[in-house]
């Protein structure tokens, strides 16, 4: 037996969900007030309030359909909830939100489809969300052949028709885009959108990263490691198939830190994609630890989390 600290309480709340839904509803309200002129101006930080709902919606279905946590916990969700708050700078720009609900989705498509190497319908729908994902923020593709390789070690998942149904769901996004470019006779879009993928600054340029910016990702890097380090010594009390899921986490979001520190033009897109991965890394973390050292730590994390939301909303 182990003692049930404050984190293991609040991890198992019924309560923990509802609360942290009403600190976030707070917080955005807060945002909007404090940004009237621009909040009445431009509905990109009401569509943005709107698809992080939704994100958060299938973020629980994330955790329930494939019990992430081994206890009854909604941490995962409350964890991307709070990490999308210290996200505030980019309430006012709605893309990097549908990039991040559209990576959600292709998650919880995907991980059905575990040990299933007849499912190229659903591996469809999964790349599917890839590809409109992609039109948004193309460089997304270049995660593509990883997911491939983690869909062949992790998932157990990959086949010559699985590869097929994956192309033909990125490449369906193209195909009503490719006939409104012919129809409206402006095919140089299709030619500058790929352009995008070729276009590359010098690595580890910082010199367009804001303070805000680099203090948030700076803290959501330091969860993520404690998540990646709290799980690979614990993860032998997972199952097998949880075990996988949380080794494609923890690669995504190694390549998605990887690509903020190269290309950090990127970083608005891929910090919204690393606000999934680490919240499930960092919510195995609270829900499953129990000594007094991380009973602070959890403490710490809370503490620095609001401070850093105040600082991002206050301080523009």
């Amino acid at each position: 037996m182990y003692t049930k600290r404050r984190q293991n309480k609040i991890a198992g709340s019924r309560f923990a969900l509802p609360v942290t839904g009403c600190i976030a509803l707070g917080i955005w309200l807060i945002a909007m007030f404090l940004n009237p002129m621009q909040t009445m101006t431009n509905s990109s930080i009401w569509t943005s309030s709107v698809l992080f709902a939704i994100s958060t919606y299938l973020i629980i279905l994330l955790n329930n359909y494939n019990a992430l946590i081994r206890t009854y916990s909604r941490m995962v969700s409350c964890s991307f909830i709070i990490i999308g708050c210290m996200c505030a700078p980019l309430f006012t720009s709605h893309t990097p939100y549908i990039v991040q609900l559209c990576l959600i989705a292709f998650y919880l498509i995907l991980f059905s489809c575990y040990q299933d190497k007849r499912s190229p319908g659903k591996v469809f729908y999964a790349f599917l969300f890839i590809g409109i994902a992609s039109y948004f923020f193309p460089q997304i593709l270049y995660f593509v052949p990883f997911v491939w390789i983690m869909m062949t070690f992790n998932l157990m998942t990959f086949s010559s028709r699985i590869f097929w149904a994956s192309l033909c769901g990125i490449a369906l996004p193209y195909w009503f885009m490719l006939s409104y470019c012919i129809f409206t006779g402006k095919k140089e879009l299709i030619q500058s959108h790929f352009t995008r993928l070729t276009e590359f600054e010098i690595p580890v340029n910082l010199d367009n990263i804001s303070t805000h910016q680099a203090i948030t990702f700076a803290f959501i890097l330091i969860l993520t490691i404690t998540g990646i380090i709290h799980f690979l010594n614990n993860s032998f009390q997972d199952k097998i198939r949880t075990r996988m899921l949380y080794e494609i986490f923890i690669t995504m979001s190694i390549l998605c830190n990887v690509f903020i520190i190269l290309q950090p033009q990127h970083y608005d897109m891929l910090l919204a994609i690393q606000a999934v991965n680490t919240s499930a890394l960092i919510a195995h973390f609270i829900a499953l630890t129990h000594t007094r050292i991380t009973n602070i730590s959890f403490h710490i994390i809370v503490i620095i989390s609001f401070l850093l939301i105040a600082y991002n909303i206050w301080m523009p």
